[in-house]
């Protein structure tokens, strides 16, 4: 009986809907991340005097040896406590990326539904089928 149930659950549209996109969205992941870190984010800290995104921080308590360090790895090494702001920039761009390509993908498919819900066309008329 339980096993029933759950088989009709696991083949209903909504959960077979879910692990398609859970799918996809995993997928959807690695692209976002290169294009992000391989062709965003190069130039734009060319723009920002070559600086690199994922080494922007603040260095709150400085660790042994003192710095200052040269990048956020550095830091980390010597045991400083950073602010890493520049982890924030990059999170944040890979948000707006998925935000907008979802954004367009459910105007695309919004767009493909309103097409099938329209009247169909009225029959044309035995005049219109002699010619």
């Amino acid at each position: 009986m339980m096993f029933k149930e759950f088989k009709e659950f696991a083949t209903r549209g909504n959960a077979m809907d879910l692990a398609i996109g859970l799918i996809l969205g995993t997928a959807f992941t690695g692209i976002v991340n290169t294009l992000v870190n391989g062709v965003l984010m190069p130039p734009l800290g060319l723009l920002l005097g070559g600086a690199d995104f994922k080494d922007l921080f603040v260095l709150l308590k400085p660790g042994e040896p003192a710095g200052p360090y040269v990048s956020l790895e550095a830091a980390k090494a010597a045991g400083a406590v950073t602010l890493n702001y520049g982890e924030f920039a990059n999170a944040l761009i890979h948000f707006l990326i998925v935000a907008v390509a979802l954004f367009f993908l459910v105007k695309s498919l919004n767009r493909l539904y309103s097409m099938g819900r329209q009247a169909p066309a009225a029959p044309k008329s035995k005049a219109a089928k002699k010619k």
